[in-house]
């Protein structure tokens, strides 16, 4: 079970496949952004669907077809990404809102549709679980349970109480993918649950989380 808007977004997609990262159009679809190149999208519009779109997502390498593009209808005024070089995005017109390098992943475009979409926006996909937890603080151990988790931290329930502000490390077993020891800090209450941020997660650590919510969204 995923921890997403159930808002499905239209995202006009004009750039080539090598453009996205592997599986990247299939896991942003199963958050809620659902990419469709244009001429999918005005064949839809042409059968009398219900289709607007929300973004167009272009490569900067076919910007001289930026005017076409616009001329179709329910593209004239949505907001533009461009998929770009190392250099990122320069002299664009002005309806471009950003811009993601290329090939560009799950984790960069999540994170910037959710800046342009979502009043609260994460910065990471989240998904449901319940995964056994085992935390360590000042000597003690206890057993807690995540009940959602992302790369940047998770929604613990806990049978001991955790201030907020304390921080404890945090031992967590993924299924598929490995184990991970983070250092955790309650920020938050979402009773009868805390909202935990992990604090300096080692590469490795941040790689192993993220592809534990990768495939978790992937068989869902």
């Amino acid at each position: 079970m995923l921890q997403e808007p159930l808002v499905q977004r239209t995202i006009v997609y004009h750039a080539s496949r090598e453009a996205l990262g592997p599986m990247t159009d299939i896991i942003l679809a199963r958050l809620g952004y659902h990419l469709i190149p244009p001429e999918a999208f005005e064949r839809a519009a042409a059968d009398g669907a219900p289709t607007s779109a929300d973004m167009l997502l272009l490569d900067e390498r076919r910007l001289d077809e930026l005017d076409a593009l616009q001329a179709r209808p329910g593209l004239g005024t949505v907001p533009i990404v461009l998929l770009t070089g190392a250099r990122g995005a320069s002299e664009v017109p002005s309806r471009v809102v950003g811009a993601v390098k290329r090939p560009a992943g799950l984790h960069d475009l999540y994170r910037l549709m959710q800046q342009v979409f979502e009043d609260k926006p994460r910065s990471t996909p989240r998904v449901a679980t319940q995964l056994r937890a085992r935390c360590h603080r000042a000597g003690r151990e206890w057993d807690g349970r995540v009940l959602s988790l992302s790369e940047n931290g998770c929604l613990m329930r806990s049978p001991e109480a955790i201030p907020l502000g304390q921080r404890f490390q945090l031992d967590l077993a993924l299924p598929r993918v490995g184990a991970v020891s983070l250092e955790a800090e309650a920020t938050y209450q979402l009773l009868p649950d805390t909202g935990l941020v992990f604090n300096a997660v080692a590469p490795q650590q941040r790689e192993t989380l993220e592809r534990f919510v990768t495939q978790t969204i992937l068989t869902v």
